[in-house]
């Protein structure tokens, strides 16, 4: 999995970003997973953050990739949080 990957459901558009933690052991590479749902002309609307093991993490986007998610560009910017 790269430092950062964004994936979408395309029926609801909640978004979910995948981020690497460089403060994570290298042995041990954790990911923070942001859920939120993109807003035109607003700031997004951030709803979770999660902060999983890279193994829990790849489970995570190849299931919701089998429940049709799409892989999608970047949705909001670095600046925002949860």
């Amino acid at each position: 999995m790269s430092k950062q990957a964004w994936i979408q459901d395309p029926k609801t558009a909640s978004t979910m970003r995948f981020q690497f933690d460089p403060k994570s052991w290298s042995a041990h590479p954790m990911y923070f997973v942001d859920l939120g749902r993109p807003l035109p002309g607003a700031p997004p609307l951030l709803k979770t953050r999660s902060h999983m093991r890279r193994n829990d993490a790849r489970q995570l986007w190849l299931r919701l990739k089998a429940e049709g998610w799409k892989q999608v560009d970047p949705q909001w910017g670095a600046g925002v949080d949860v």
